[in-house]
């Protein structure tokens, strides 16, 4: 799929990343976006506050206008809070919403950041696969080891866990995983972190 066509989205969401994914998801289901889609939450650090934006790559610059459209008015009008949109120069929003969803749409176009969320193959990727497999369905490019220099082993078994999320590099979506029991491997994102002080 062309990443050509990136909409950047920034709502200043500073809550947990498993509820960003909640969000990625719903903004995806309102603009139609299939299983070819590819979404990614970013760290923004600039502003008055860390948060998280969101990024889109659509397949056409017709497909990208509609959204940048669905965005800037029946998302802000539903909802009643301000939000960030980004789409080549075009700027729509608050300044630092904005500055968020250029940030995002940037690191998605190059293929430099962003925690991809959606993306070809992600629904396959279930249960326990060898590497070798999770390359073949998906569109993750490669599976790094935590602690070692060289990527995972064809063969390696990877306990998915239900909850995938590779990141650009380099322009390449690489999985971080690590060692765990057995000799298999988990990918470094746990699904349900506790949070931080829980049982104060």
């Amino acid at each position: 799929m062309s990443e050509r066509y990136v909409v950047g989205v920034d709502t200043g969401h500073t809550g947990a990343l498993r509820e960003a994914d909640h969000l990625l998801r719903a903004v995806a289901a309102e603009l139609g976006l299939g299983a070819e889609a590819v979404g990614c939450t970013h760290h923004v650090r600039d502003g008055r506050r860390p948060h998280t934006a969101l990024s889109f790559a659509l397949p056409s610059e017709r497909a990208a206008r509609a959204a940048r459209q669905w965005l800037t008015d029946d998302a802000s009008s539903e909802t009643g809070a301000p939000l960030g949109v980004a789409f080549g120069e075009d700027r729509h929003g608050p300044d630092e919403l904005v500055a968020g969803a250029a940030h995002a749409a940037a690191e998605h176009l190059a293929r430099t950041g962003g925690r991809a969320v959606l993306y070809p193959g992600a629904g396959a990727l279930t249960g326990v696969l060898t590497v070798a497999r999770l390359l073949e369905v998906s569109a993750v490019d490669r599976v790094a080891v935590l602690g070692s220099p060289e990527g995972a082993s064809p063969e390696a078994k990877l306990v998915t866990r239900e909850h995938v999320r590779p990141e650009w590099r380099d322009g390449r979506l690489v999985l971080a995983a690590m060692p765990a029991a057995g000799g298999t491997l988990v990918p470094f994102e746990v699904p349900n972190p506790t949070p931080c002080c829980a049982d104060h």
